[in-house]
């Protein structure tokens, strides 16, 4: 096992149109390839952002018959890279909502793990209304994948506000936790870099932040800020604005040096009584 990991954080500035949209993020994927990146994260609905949920809704595809998959699969293969796709929004048969999927491939193009988005965004927020559940049923359970050698907690955006979740990564071997996102700018603002140094430092591992960015149809801008933690907390790398890719390199003898001389996660003694 190859004791480091160069990965890559993609930040988008995705629309409504699929086409358009997976023509940026074929290019972005193929600049963090070129710049030896082993592993690449996606944002949160890459393939598609902005409209109304009317408009959502009409262009989720199947999961069997969705190109933002179809996408993935071929170009992790088709660069030798193993990919994360942000989130997709798949819509099923019979159902009124749509699922919001974290989905990871192989570098040979193979489909690993899956993630359906637990905790939805139902917010208000500076005057703005956000109601995700009435478009997005949640999922029921984390998933975990091994990627290069590497164990991975797959979640979405709003899930980084809820610890527990990390922690029962952590608890299960992970050491890196990925976090494709669309934040708010009010919520980006005040809690982005905190909340992800924060679910760092508490669990001791590698945080991978891929962000979508700038203003969507329908008026929504969001934070950008794509950033990659070490366990330590320290930012490795970070893209403010615009589209880009943002790359670091992970180290095992890193991370396990510091999880050795800080043992936290042993200190741990389950939730006390008030």
């Amino acid at each position: 096992m190859e004791d480091t990991l160069r990965v890559a954080c993609i930040q988008m500035n995705s629309g409504d149109q699929l086409a358009v949209n997976l023509l940026r993020a074929a290019g972005l994927l193929q600049q963090a390839a070129e710049q030896g990146a082993r592993l690449a994260l996606l944002p949160e609905n890459f393939a598609f952002m902005g409209g109304s949920d009317a408009v959502k809704r009409r262009a989720a595809q199947p999961e069997e018959a969705s190109e933002a998959l179809a996408f993935l699969g071929e170009h992790a293969a088709a660069l030798d890279m193993a990919v994360i796709g942000g989130s997709i929004a798949f819509g099923d048969a019979g159902e009124s909502r749509l699922r919001n999927t974290s989905v990871a491939f192989s570098a040979d193009g193979k489909r690993l793990a899956s993630y359906d988005k637990m905790h939805l965004f139902d917010v208000d927020v500076q005057g703005e209304c956000y109601r995700e559940s009435d478009l997005v049923r949640p999922g029921d359970e984390p998933v975990t994948v091994r990627i290069e050698g590497w164990e991975i907690g797959l979640s979405i955006c709003y899930d980084i506000r809820f610890p527990e979740l990390y922690r029962h990564y952590s608890a299960a071997g992970c050491e890196i936790l990925t976090i494709p996102s669309a934040f708010t700018v009010p919520t980006g603002r005040a809690h982005w870099e905190a909340l992800l140094r924060g679910r760092a430092i508490e669990n001791q591992c590698y945080v991978l932040a891929a962000a979508q960015c700038g203003v969507h149809p329908g008026g929504r801008s969001t934070w950008g800020h794509s950033m990659i933690v070490d366990p330590w907390g320290e930012v490795l790398g970070e893209l403010e604005e615009g589209e880009g890719v943002v790359l670091a390199e992970l180290s095992h003898e890193r991370q396990q040096s510091l999880r050795r001389q800080f043992p936290v996660l042993q200190h741990r003694r389950g939730v006390l009584s008030a």
